[in-house]
């Protein structure tokens, strides 16, 4: 009974975190891709150099723990000149061939209790960090900054999205939020406010939707190919005291991911350019605010239906997502 209840355990704690999990012995090694274009080896070779990379390694705290594969960033920025021409080497080969390595996409799930609660009744009560190598980080360092730089300086994120921004925050976006309110309230105008939170948005977006998002703001397709290799191919491997489990993870942001927080900003900055024209406000990864404002009683019941058929947009629009 007591293993029963602690595999009970293990797989609630599991798909609580990670939907639609399936349970898998093996990890299967996805195929390089067949067809390699000359374009695909000159974006690597231009993501990925010498110095690039010992920025990347020397961007993560030396005293991280070992991962999986038993590699930790103090290993790599003490060993920097032998270890960076291969790394170069195996990082453009990846990235051209939209190739991961199989323990790169293992991931270790670690759960810990949220700050600030005074009882711990549920699995929800627990935060995921998942564990990937650094190998992998290194990479998505590498990646990120060049989604930032080249696409994001072609098509870039909404003025008004405020979370994981630089130069912004939740604190900016109530701000301006309170600003808005205070200025219809001086012009005896009429706020009207909707605030939709998105419950569990994290864990329940399709890959397609990242993909598409990266898509729409011009990323280039071998960037996009090879960031679906790493999402599709991800397992989450958890040790609960002697039991041990792995499952093939379907849907979903990686948890602790360098990638992910961008790739969730982009997601959503469809729905904020939809909802621009209405003062809109994305204030973080779930909670989003449509504040409207009106000078009459006509134009109230007016706002009060643009707000009405933006909730019903933003609704089709989570469904779409997860």
């Amino acid at each position: 009974m007591g293993w029963i209840a602690l595999n009970l355990d293990l797989k609630l704690l599991l798909t609580t975190h990670f939907p639609n999990l399936e349970v898998t012995q093996e990890l299967a090694t996805p195929a390089a891709a067949l067809l390699t274009r000359r374009s695909d080896w000159r974006l690597a070779t231009r993501v990925v150099t010498y110095r690039s990379v010992e920025w990347a390694i020397d961007s993560f705290a030396p005293s991280k723990s070992p991962r999986v594969d038993s590699i930790f960033p103090a290993l790599l920025q003490k060993r920097r000149k032998a270890v960076i021409p291969y790394l170069v080497r195996i990082f453009r080969a990846c990235l051209s061939t939209s190739y991961v390595p199989t323990i790169w996409r293992q991931v270790k799930v670690v759960f810990i209790p949220k700050p600030g609660r005074t009882y711990y009744s549920g699995p929800s009560e627990n935060r995921p960090i998942s564990l990937t190598s650094f190998l992998l980080k290194t990479m998505e360092r590498l990646v990120d900054r060049c989604l930032r730089e080249e696409a994001l300086a072609l098509v870039p994120l909404h003025p008004n999205q405020h979370a994981y921004h630089a130069g912004k925050s939740e604190e900016t976006a109530r701000n301006q939020l309170i600003v808005r309110v205070e200025k219809a309230l001086d012009q005896q105008e009429t706020a009207l406010g909707v605030f939709l939170d998105i419950e569990e948005s994290f864990n329940n977006t399709c890959y397609d939707t990242m993909c598409d998002a990266l898509v729409r703001h011009g990323s280039d397709y071998t960037i996009v190919r090879w960031i679906r290799v790493i999402l599709e191919g991800r397992v989450a491997v958890e040790t609960l005291n002697v039991l041990s489990m792995r499952l093939a993870i379907s849907m979903g942001y990686p948890h602790g991911g360098v990638l992910s927080l961008l790739q969730c900003c982009l997601v959503v900055d469809n729905l904020l350019a939809r909802l621009s024209g209405n003062g809109y406000l994305f204030m973080d990864t779930q909670v989003t605010c449509l504040l409207a404002v009106g000078k009459s009683q006509k134009h109230s019941i007016k706002t009060h239906s643009v707000g009405s058929s933006n909730r019903r947009y933003m609704v089709q629009r989570g469904r779409t997502i997860g």
